[in-house]
């Protein structure tokens, strides 16, 4: 696996590179990869399926100056920026019989990824509704996945040292939401690690074998997924049962 530490200029940029990755491996092949990337601003982050205004505080947003944008993978809303480390996992189905299904991918990667943390912080690390890392039932990672025919994306983020405020005067309470959350408000229910992101970066790299070889990506194809998705409206906002 290869190991690519990079964060592009704009959060439509580095949305667009993850689908970018993945589209890749599925047309060319090549080795599976683990990206890294550190937002430099805040934005809202909706999962494929959401709808914007039961998720974000939208007047908030627009208050603050803070962009809406939608990723191509599942799960929940989450604001992005300073003090979030984001890592992507290029994987293929092929690598292991449990990435076949989203159920078995899911338990696959997120044992790994609670190993390395719980290793790292020297503390008790809990895989929360699927796809949550959590310490003492408070989340600091949320998780998700978007799958082509023979390659997956995984990818997650990790609260370091985030302005867990901000979240909450921009997100709503989401819709659907984890048992073990106990409808608790963002502020009450998130947590941060406190670590530096060199640290969380090892950990994880090391958890997956990750290398520092170069391995840029597509950005040609990075730059149509703005143009044509990431960087519209008709995409970022658009409402249930729109394509």
């Amino acid at each position: 696996m290869t190991r690519l530490d990079l964060t592009l200029d704009t959060p439509a940029g580095n949305l667009a590179c993850d689908e970018a990755l993945l589209d890749s491996a599925e047309r060319n092949g090549g080795p599976a990869r683990l990206r890294f990337w550190e937002p430099r601003d805040y934005f809202v982050v909706l999962g494929y399926g959401k709808k914007v205004e039961e998720e974000a505080r939208m007047e908030a947003c627009r208050e603050e100056n803070v962009p809406i944008l939608r990723r191509c993978s599942g799960g929940g809303t989450v604001l992005q920026g300073p003090g979030c480390l984001n890592y992507s996992l290029i994987l293929s189905m092929a690598a292991d019989p449990a990435l076949h299904s989203i159920t078995g991918a899911n338990c696959f990667i997120m044992e790994r990824q609670r190993d390395a943390l719980a290793q790292l912080l020297g503390r008790p690390v809990t895989i929360e509704g699927h796809t949550d890392l959590a310490l003492a039932g408070l989340k600091f990672s949320g998780n998700a996945q978007r799958r082509r025919r023979d390659w997956l994306l995984f990818h997650g983020s990790f609260l370091l040292d985030f302005d867990l405020a901000r979240i909450e005067r921009l997100l709503l309470p989401p819709p659907v939401q984890p048992a073990y959350r106990r409808q608790r408000p963002h502020g009450d229910f998130l947590t941060c690690l406190r670590v530096e992101a060199a640290s969380v970066k090892a950990a994880v790299a090391a958890a997956w074998n990750a290398t520092e070889e170069p391995a840029m990506p597509p950005l040609a194809m990075v730059q149509t997924l703005v143009e044509q998705r990431y960087g519209r409206a008709e995409w970022n906002l658009r409402r249930a049962g729109e394509n």
